[in-house]
């Protein structure tokens, strides 16, 4: 009876686990979040930890578009009012392949694309983008105490629409983070 109980347990642990690992492979960490205050604005510098599902593995071999999107918000609480909405922000990479060059590229919004001769080159600058001004210098009342608020998820909206229909639908197409909240000074 021992032993069953015991074989029953270790096949529960293990299903326990392969379940973790599923849930994992289908989410953001945000590894760091830092905003600093410099004379071009505030600057958010982050960085995250993901890896990409097979299913998207594929459709970015195909040569569909995946895009990446980060929000920030800060917001200033206020015991009168609802809070006051600082700063909201939103910032989008792409990455494709493109089977002709063998090459991956890679486009913040705004900028020009870099290219990249392996996918673990092409996700680094995704997983560690440069800072970017999220808002100007006058934005923030130096010594308030802000709420920030963040997250980044692979942007399914940005897809074709046939595409939307398999992504909504499929698990694999779905890679996000939760919010991470912190509070920062303005300075």
């Amino acid at each position: 009876m021992t032993t069953r109980f015991l074989r029953l347990l270790a096949c529960q642990l293990l299903l326990l686990f392969a379940c973790a690992q599923a849930l994992a492979a289908d989410t953001v960490d945000i590894v760091h979040a830092h905003i600093e205050a410099t004379d071009e604005g505030y600057k958010l510098q982050s960085s995250y930890s993901f890896e990409l599902t097979h299913d998207l593995e594929d459709a970015l071999q195909a040569g569909i578009k995946l895009s990446f999107t980060t929000e920030v918000e800060l917001t200033r609480p206020r015991w009168y009012w609802t809070d006051d909405k600082a700063i909201a922000e939103r910032r989008t990479v792409n990455i494709w392949y493109n089977p002709l060059m063998r090459k991956y590229n890679v486009q913040a919004a705004g900028s020009i694309y870099q290219s990249y001769a392996t996918l673990d080159e092409a996700l680094l600058t995704i997983r560690r983008p440069g800072r970017w001004v999220i808002g100007p210098r006058g934005a923030l009342k130096p010594g308030e105490t802000y709420n920030v608020s963040l997250r980044m998820f692979m942007d399914r909206q940005a897809l074709l629409k046939p595409l939307q229909v398999n992504a909504i639908n499929n698990a694999g197409w779905q890679l996000s983070s939760g919010r991470k909240t912190f509070t920062y000074r303005a300075e």
